[in-house]
């Protein structure tokens, strides 16, 4: 059971801020009448929890014990694994004006690939517990690009299916995101007041009339690309999901396989996310 409830934040994600994971996931071309100024910059900001929200978005998905499939499993679900930003904001004048990442976690922003709807942000809510997020925070000491403990931090996912663990999304630093630190930061704040409907996009100021009355916001700030195993095989039932968020230079990739196997280690610079299919 989650220690720390997010139901007073808002929830966005960042779409296409890792190199090839649109493709990878079957969104290139919905992406394609998205025009950025700078090629690298990411697509735009999709919604996934907005408190009270008349639709979808006011169903509350976080948990960090299991996903569930809600019998749609022949949608083919697909594991995102992110980092997640827990930010304060601050809002003035029906308009975003700053945002302050406070602690990072590891984030699972959980897809479907086979919704046919027009918007990515029904791809990815589809009721409660169908993302999923890190109990183990970690604090921001900055979020200059120069000074960020973030610049040590990697990201690895896994699923262990019938026993076998496989990868299932490529090792990647933090720091390898398109858009990342205050970069990322200015970005967001630009495009929470101008993004506008467009292709699987939608305009966000509507999801911010009540701004003043939340917490904070959660950025789920991307998905890393995926292995072999990761591009062809979706989520099934009993599948155990692995997510690590975790300082590369205190720990190798084989002390997190260790991890997951149960050998007892102290991880005390990591994220890690563990749920469970169902």
């Amino acid at each position: 059971m989650l220690k720390e409830d997010f139901r007073d934040y808002l929830g966005f994600a960042v779409a296409g801020n890792f190199a090839n994971h649109l493709g990878e996931a079957g969104e290139a071309d919905e992406f394609s009448v998205i025009q950025t100024e700078d090629k690298n910059a990411p697509k735009g900001l999709f919604p996934f929890y907005i408190k009270d929200h008349d639709s979808f978005l006011g169903t509350y998905p976080i948990c960090d014990e299991e996903i569930l499939t809600h019998g749609r499993e022949n949608e083919n679900l697909q594991v995102e694994a992110e980092v997640a930003l827990i930010c304060d904001f601050e809002y003035e004048n029906e308009k975003i004006v700053d945002i302050i990442p406070k602690r990072f976690a590891a984030f699972n922003d959980c897809s479907i690939r086979t919704n046919d709807s027009k918007k990515l942000s029904s791809k990815k809510n589809w009721g409660e517990k169908t993302k999923g997020i890190s109990q183990d925070f970690i604090r921001i000491d900055s979020f200059d690009e120069k000074e960020s403990i973030l610049n040590r931090f990697h990201i690895a996912s896994f699923l262990r299916r019938d026993g076998i663990l496989h990868d299932y999304g490529t090792v990647s630093a933090v720091k390898s995101y398109s858009y990342f630190f205050n970069q990322l930061k200015d970005w967001m704040v630009n495009k929470f007041n101008t993004q506008e409907d467009c292709g699987p996009l939608e305009e966000l100021t509507p999801f911010l009339k009540d701004a003043k009355k939340a917490k904070g916001i959660i950025i789920a700030a991307g998905a890393t690309a995926y292995s072999e195993f990761g591009k062809h095989n979706y989520l099934k039932k009993g599948d155990e999901i692995f997510i690590y968020v975790y300082n590369a230079h205190i720990y190798s990739y084989q002390d997190i396989i260790n991890d997951i196997s149960g050998k007892d280690l102290y991880l005390g610079q990591c994220s890690k996310l563990y749920q469970v299919v169902n």
